[in-house]
């Protein structure tokens, strides 16, 4: 299996929650309802924090030299991202003083090489859909200025999917690995979902139909 084919299969496996997670109702379900440009920033705010912290971690604890180069890397960039999202806002969140994404709460549970790996694969294919979502919603806002923002920050989550696609390659030397790779990222693509269908059926919507 290569690389791509890895991330195909991945895809393919969680194509329904990927699909949703790619609606429009998903910013709905991340605002808690309140779908104005400020919360949807202050959501993206929260979102690139928890990554970049749950990166460095990995970074920090990890022994296996070229994924330690590759979460620092990655935990670079969310930062960068935070950075770059909190200059819109005045007051900009952090993601400690809030609740923690549920897709970072399950990634902060893996310890092993290769299911961090494929976390990171899932939580990139989660983050190019919501980069789609706001570049969306800032063109529909006739924002083309924060559309742009978001553009270049998905163009940086595509790179960020290559990188840990090749990582597999590197760290999954067997089929056992691949499938564990494959797990982790299946769970952490199920986590952002479960949590998005729970925030629209608590707020009385369907999350089901894709819009």
């Amino acid at each position: 299996m290569t690389a791509s084919d890895f991330v195909d299969s991945v895809s393919e496996a969680n194509q329904t929650a990927l699909s949703r997670l790619g609606s429009s109702k998903a910013l709905y379900a991340e605002t808690d309802g309140d779908l104005d440009p400020e919360h949807v920033l202050r959501a993206a705010a929260i979102a690139e924090d928890a990554a970049s912290e749950t990166f460095r971690a990995w970074a920090d604890d990890e022994e296996n030299e070229g994924a330690a180069e590759l979460f620092a890397r990655v935990a670079d960039e969310e930062a960068d991202h935070y950075e770059t999202v909190a200059g819109e806002i005045d007051d900009a969140p952090r993601a400690a003083d809030n609740d923690l994404p549920a897709i970072q709460s399950v990634l902060r549970g893996f310890d092993d090489t290769v299911e961090r790996a494929g976390g990171l694969v899932g939580r990139c294919l989660v983050a190019k859909k919501s980069k789609e979502q706001y570049t969306g919603y800032f063109t529909g806002e006739a924002d083309p200025q924060t559309a742009s923002l978001f553009r270049g920050l998905g163009s940086d989550v595509a790179e960020q999917i290559d990188a840990a696609a090749e990582l597999i390659e590197t760290v999954c030397a067997t089929d056992d690995d691949r499938e564990r790779a494959h797990d982790a990222a299946s769970e952490a693509i199920q986590a952002a979902y479960d949590e998005y269908t729970e925030s629209l059926e608590a707020m009385g919507v369907n999350p089901k139909p894709v819009c």
